[in-house]
């Protein structure tokens, strides 16, 4: 049994009319509340200053989400759905027996909706007295037209007569953020990831839905975490490469050379990206993680493999055994040749430690893995190509550099 397996069978069996199924962890669910007010993984906020208007346009949206595919489930909150009764009292037939707003008033909180008049302490447990008229006298809307005010000159007339009663439509709770009234739709999502979702969604919704002057529309839920973790990538990213290129520099003294290891970071890419496919993982933070410390890695190997080079080619050049092209060539290849040992126990020390990560099924693996599987794939493209590419690379580097100083000519 799976959770999508679970999910797949619960769809099945519970079906309500007029309510959605979104599935989530507990935990996960009070977190995403919290931080976003949103339970399922994508949301929708509108805002505006009229609560019929907020309502309408919610209903269109989720008429217009409905329909894209990988949509699993969409509520819109019924911003005005609430049923509520209304005492309108009249101010002239009340004053006529003597009563005043707060007469009227008090009679329908204590008699009709209840007062909390007193508490009773039993050891430890307190518990709140309300006093209201027992549930026969005040479960119809008849009922409670014949509740009975005391007058100050002792009479007992009913509600009715200083009160009518009425029926209105009303919010059953008012959402707001920044100070605007707002209406929530409520997405879930299937076989998609989010960020894809909403970009497909939002060319839906820009083209079937003409929001009003003075409404705007918000996405929420899941893709705000995306946008923030989107934004502060781009800065993590380009911060973290630059850091490598410097320690590369401090330690070759030549840019040149560090520009030759940052080679070897793409070749590492292509194996994380298609161990990623393969595996059928959707981009996200956690990939992202996995590919900046595969970076660090990729640029270990070829730090390894143009150290080893550079020191068989300064030995050959003290004792003058490079005189062509051929022992140029050879040095290089003797440079990376003797020293592949190294290179594969470090590479066969990483895969030791991150494969038992993609055989675990524990709480927490499923993030675990997503941030070992770049390294996983990346390191086996990073060490094929940079034991073939980057010697090739600075071999011809080498080349070029003999051709300036004049040692030797072909």
């Amino acid at each position: 049994m799976t959770i999508r397996k679970l999910i797949d069978e619960m769809d099945a069996a519970i079906q309500f009319p007029g309510l959605t199924n979104a599935w989530t962890m507990p935990i996960k669910t009070r977190i995403d509340m919290l931080s976003t007010g949103i339970k399922t993984p994508v949301g929708i906020k509108i805002a505006g200053d009229d609560l019929n208007t907020l309502q309408e346009l919610g209903q269109q949206v989720e008429t217009a989400v409905r329909d894209i595919p990988g949509t699993l489930s969409v509520y819109s909150e019924r911003v005005v759905g609430g049923n509520y009764f209304d005492f309108e009292i009249d101010r002239e037939e009340a004053a006529r027996y003597g009563l005043t707003m707060g007469d009227v008033q008090d009679v329908i909180q204590t008699a009709i909706g209840g007062m909390n008049i007193t508490t009773t302490i039993e050891g430890l447990e307190r518990y709140p007295i309300n006093l209201r008229y027992s549930r026969d006298l005040r479960d119809d809307i008849n009922k409670l037209q014949r509740v009975l005010i005391s007058t100050p000159q002792g009479q007992q007339i009913p509600m009715i007569q200083v009160a009518k009663v009425v029926i209105k439509k009303g919010p059953p709770a008012i959402k707001s953020e920044n100070a605007r009234l707002n209406a929530w739709i409520y997405i879930d999502i299937k076989d998609i990831d989010v960020g894809t979702y909403v970009e497909n969604a939002k060319q839906v919704i820009e083209k079937e839905i003409s929001l009003p002057a003075g409404y705007s529309l918000f996405w929420s839920g899941q893709y705000e975490y995306l946008e923030r973790a989107q934004a502060r990538l781009k800065l993590v990213v380009p911060f973290t490469l630059l850091i490598i290129f410097l320690l590369l520099y401090l330690n070759f003294q030549n840019i040149t050379e560090s520009l030759i290891v940052m080679l070897s970071l793409p070749f590492s890419l292509v194996g994380g990206i298609w161990y990623i496919y393969y595996l059928d993982y959707d981009l996200s933070v956690a990939v992202v993680v996995g590919f900046i410390a595969l970076a660090g890695l990729a640029a270990e190997i070829g730090v390894l493999v143009l150290t080893y080079i550079d020191h068989e080619f300064q030995r050959k050049m003290k004792a003058g055994n490079i005189t062509d092209l051929h022992d140029l060539r050879e040095a290089v290849f003797k440079g990376v040749s003797e020293r592949i040992r190294p290179i594969l126990m470090a590479v066969t020390a990483t895969f030791a430690g991150l494969l038992p990560i993609m055989w675990g099924s524990g709480t927490g693996s499923e993030v675990m893995q997503r941030i070992a599987a770049p390294m996983v794939g990346g390191m086996v493209s990073a060490t094929l190509l940079t034991l073939i590419v980057i010697p090739a690379i600075y071999g011809w580097v080498l080349e070029h550099r003999l051709k300036q100083s004049g040692q030797y000519t072909h």
